[in-house]
């Protein structure tokens, strides 16, 4: 699997040499900093100690390797569902687990965050914390089917799912 995603976005993880970086970190090392922290949350500086480098280093490589796997895996692993994919959703719950009419589970989750800047309390959920949230979909083999990313701490689910 890693081999596979290095393949798909290697390329575009490359690095040009300049006289402010001598040696750039390699496609290799950045997709498994971003794996390491999507796996385990690991913190910057857990991270950055880990691999003897720095924290704002971690920092970008995550978000740039992030957005590399989402521009890049996104429509070929988790294409938009139509018509048909909901029919054949529907029949594997009713054939797995006798319900009816069901074209995927849904739940979200509040991913605790800092406050950002300028914001008031549009990040803040009834939870009592600073959040964005994650909503997901999954069909009846629990796998994800559409996934919702950065909607306000303060919105319920109903307000994530319609967004």
């Amino acid at each position: 699997t890693f081999d596979y995603i290095l393949e798909k976005i290697g390329d575009k993880l490359k690095k040009k040499w300049s006289n402010f970086i001598k040696v750039p970190i390699c496609p290799c090392e950045r997709l498994i900093v971003n794996l390491r922290f999507l796996a385990s949350g690991a913190s910057f500086a857990s991270l950055a100690f880990s691999f003897r480098l720095g924290k704002s280093t971690v920092g970008a490589i995550v978000k740039e390797t992030t957005q590399v796997l989402w521009d890049n895996m996104f429509t070929i692993h988790m294409p938009q569902p139509n018509e048909q994919c909901f029919q054949e959703i529907a029949e594997q719950y009713w054939m797995l687990w006798n319900f009816p009419n069901c074209i995927g589970a849904i739940d979200g989750k509040h991913i605790r965050i800092k406050c950002p800047g300028n914001t008031g309390s549009i990040y803040y959920n009834y939870k009592h914390f600073f959040s964005i949230v994650l909503q997901g979909i999954a069909d009846a083999n629990c796998k994800f089917i559409a996934v919702e990313v950065g909607g306000y701490g303060k919105q319920s689910d109903g307000g994530t799912f319609s967004a």
